[in-house]
């Protein structure tokens, strides 16, 4: 037996030293490279490619099957002279014992100056499609399968395949490049500078990997610089994949940033699970420059469409400061401190063409908002919004180019009036001019472009909202807008103590904007509006308004010009400022009574309990026939126009005398008997701004009505001289000889 054993070792050994040998005379003394047109002939009949070896294949056998490749090409047959993949060196070992046992053991892999070149024909082909696919014979039709010889008579088996365990020292990918053309869109793509390094990748434990590379575009032109590290982690039987401590960090620069370059960086845990068909990001921290944001995400139905939730939480930051950092103008602004502070937390949902953030808690700048806003189609912008929040001054948002135009438009007519106010002073100057001078800008207001694109359903609360320097409370609104149709489908809210609603729309599918609106104004004190106008008042009170205009053009000069429709006012517990319409009636009476007055009467201002009328609106152009008013002891009727676009008046009023009702009436403005019921002319004309410091006596009126008194004064002398010593037909025709009409 020990002969036999010894026997048997001397045969191992002898076995082993052929072995040794025989991998000692292949790798000696047989040489790859005398095969390389047959290997060439495989690559062409088994994966339809041209493959091109420049360099030299080097190559081992025992215990290490290793290859090395040296300056290697891959292309099409179809395009053999512009190949897709270009290798300057490929290398790896691959242990030979343990592939029996279906396990690969590998020692480091190594990529040096890879680049793989792919595109696109216009006719939407790549140019890797036929990769892999058997060569078509001349006829095209594909070759008919050959049966193997006792291959009929074996049973079918469906034995389950063992995945192959893998073991790998670790992976080098140096100087890598990858391209990507699209004739059809004549956009490219390029990752290059690729850098890759990895530890022992072994399935169940944690690799350690590291990959840098440059990215670029053409449309728009964009280049960033990217480094990703971490530790990955896989499980092929369970089809889950995780990067654990993974951080994304680099710097982005081109036309979007105009000049400016985003540094970014994002970190988080990363998980795929392919057999639920979940991916999640948690822990996610994302920075761009001073951006900040904390969150977490989660897809599912990666296999179907996806969909996606987490949530997000931005730090309080600059956001001014921010988009000026990436190369964005904003608009210029009334109030250039406006963007100054973003704080943003909220829950996320969406899918590849669509976003919503629920549970909002938004502030910017000194306001709050919550609810929910989202975008339902990105392809169409479709925005969706439903916010409330406790204030928000718009003014301060307003492009700042329409303020400075309308300032320098009004310039002019500033001085006109102010030439106009020197000469209205009380009393006996003549009347004024109509004002002459455009109070309107010229400057475009609308975005047009932008507005035809909109696709929108927003609604809105606020507990104050400031807009045209108008402080609305409880503020509401809800807006809707598609194809170039946009409407307010109600405004409403409280404005100095009163309330007001209103409806508007707004077309621009065609070149010319079409405003069209609806107002009720409810109680609001008229002298609020105006002054919020920086415009001094001429009235007090109460103002109840309902109004149907529409407008047209793009400007508020183009609006004002254009305005058409109809309105209907009442102010209730009015007084004309700066009016003392009592003295100037009363120094009529004393004129027409002959007499003096002894004190002046009633004080600076003139009260009225009711105004009210209806406007016609032409072109800008306000007629107002039925003016009427009711003052102590007087009644006013008026007939005239508001020219709005020089913001000018030009009325004809009678007062009608109702009689002094004070207990102590002054004798020289006592109301005669035969003065009841007169009407009074006045004339006001002048920019609107004077108010009633427009207004004069019509001195052609108060002669008409001075003859036809005198005219009734002679009546009644002979009434008191003919008694009834006439008849009455001769007493009516001497009395009309002298009535004036």
């Amino acid at each position: 037996m020990k002969a036999f054993g010894k026997i048997l070792g001397i045969i191992v050994l002898v076995l082993l030293l052929l072995v040794v040998a025989a991998g000692f005379v292949l790798t000696h003394f047989f040489d790859p490279n005398d095969y390389k047109e047959e290997i060439r002939q495989l690559a062409r009949g088994k994966a339809n490619v041209e493959l091109n070896l420049k360099g030299d294949i080097g190559w081992s056998l025992f215990p290490w099957l290793g290859l090395e490749l040296h300056d290697t090409s891959v292309a099409t047959l179809q395009q053999p002279a512009q190949p897709f993949a270009d290798v300057q060196l490929l290398g790896m070992s691959v242990r030979v014992l343990p592939l029996l046992r279906k396990e690969l053991q590998m020692s480091d892999i190594r990529v040096e100056g890879l680049t793989l070149s792919l595109s696109r024909d216009k006719n939407g082909a790549g140019n890797w499609e036929n990769i892999g696919k058997p060569v078509q014979p001349a006829t095209g039709t594909p070759p008919a399968a050959q049966p193997v010889p006792g291959e009929a008579s074996k049973p079918t088996e469906s034995a389950p395949r063992q995945a192959m365990k893998l073991d790998i020292d670790s992976l080098t990918v140096k100087n890598a490049r990858i391209d990507y053309a699209d004739a059809q869109s004549g956009k490219q793509y390029s990752v290059e500078g690729i850098e890759l390094t990895t530890g022992a990748i072994r399935e169940g434990s944690s690799i350690p990997l590291k990959l840098s590379a440059y990215l670029g575009t053409n449309q728009p032109v964009l280049r960033a610089r990217t480094e990703l590290t971490g530790n990955l982690r896989f499980d092929r039987a369970l089809k889950r994949y995780q990067l654990e401590d993974a951080k994304l960090s680099g710097e982005a620069s081109g036309d979007p940033f105009q000049g400016k370059t985003a540094t970014f960086s994002a970190q988080g845990q990363l998980v795929l699970d392919q057999a639920a068909q979940v991916a999640e990001w948690n822990g996610l921290k994302l920075s761009v420059n001073q951006l900040r944001a904390l969150g977490e995400l989660k897809a599912r139905e990666l296999d179907k469409e996806p969909k996606f939730d987490g949530g997000l939480s931005i730090a309080p930051f600059n956001l001014r400061e921010f988009l000026e950092g990436i190369g964005q103008t904003l608009p210029a602004m009334a109030d250039g401190t406006t963007l100054s502070k973003l704080e943003l937390a909220t829950r996320l949902a969406g899918t590849r063409n669509s976003l919503n953030l629920d549970d909002i808690k938004l502030k910017l700048d000194d306001s709050s908002f919550g609810g929910s806003l989202g975008i339902a189609d990105f392809s169409k912008q479709a925005i969706r919004a439903q916010l409330s929040g406790d204030r928000l001054n718009l003014d301060r948002y307003l492009p700042a180019k329409v303020k400075k135009a309308q300032e320098a438009t009004s310039a002019a007519r500033k001085a006109e009036v102010e030439t106009t106010t020197q000469n209205a002073i009380k009393g006996d100057t003549p009347l004024p001019n109509s004002p002459t001078q455009q109070a309107w800008s010229d400057a475009p207001v609308l975005p047009i472009a932008r507005l035809r694109a909109l696709d929108l359903d927003i609604g809105l609360s606020l507990g104050q909202l400031t807009i045209d320097k108008l402080p609305i409370n409880d503020a509401s609104l809800k807006l809707r807008g598609q194809g170039g149709l946009l409407s307010l489908d109600d405004l409403r809210g409280e404005l100095y103590d009163g309330k007001f609603n209103a409806k508007a729309s707004l077309d621009v599918r065609q070149d010319i904007p079409l405003l069209k609106a609806q107002k009720h104004i409810a109680d609001v004190p008229v002298e609020r509006l105006l002054e919020s106008q920086d415009q001094k008042p001429p009235v007090k009170g109460l103002l109840d308004l309902d109004a149907d205009i529409t407008t047209q053009g793009n400007s508020q000069k183009a609006w004002i010009d254009n305005l058409n429709g109809t309105a209907r006012f009442v102010m209730t517990q009015g007084v004309l400022l700066n009016a003392n319409l009592e003295q100037q009636l009363c120094q009529g009476i004393a004129t027409l009574n002959r007499k003096s007055l002894s004190a002046e009467h009633g004080g600076k201002d003139t009260p009225f309990r009711e105004l009210q009328g209806n406007l016609t609106f032409r072109n800008g152009v306000a007629s107002n026939p039925d003016l009427k008013a009711s003052i102590p002891g007087l009644t006013v009727k008026g007939d005239g126009d508001i020219d709005l676009r020089v913001l000018g008046m030009d009325y004809r009023i009678g007062v009608i005398i109702e009689g002094d009702k004070s207990d102590m009436p002054d004798p020289a403005c006592e109301v005669n008997k035969r003065y009841v019921g007169i009407e009074w002319p006045l004339r006001c004309r002048g920019p609107l701004e004077l108010g009633a410091k427009a207004c004069r006596l019509d001195k052609d009126g108060i002669g008409k009505i001075a003859a036809r008194l005198a005219g009734d004064r002679l009546n009644e002398k002979l009434e008191e001289k003919l008694g009834d010593k006439v008849s009455p037909e001769l007493k009516d025709a001497l009395k009309g000889l002298f009535k004036k009409k």
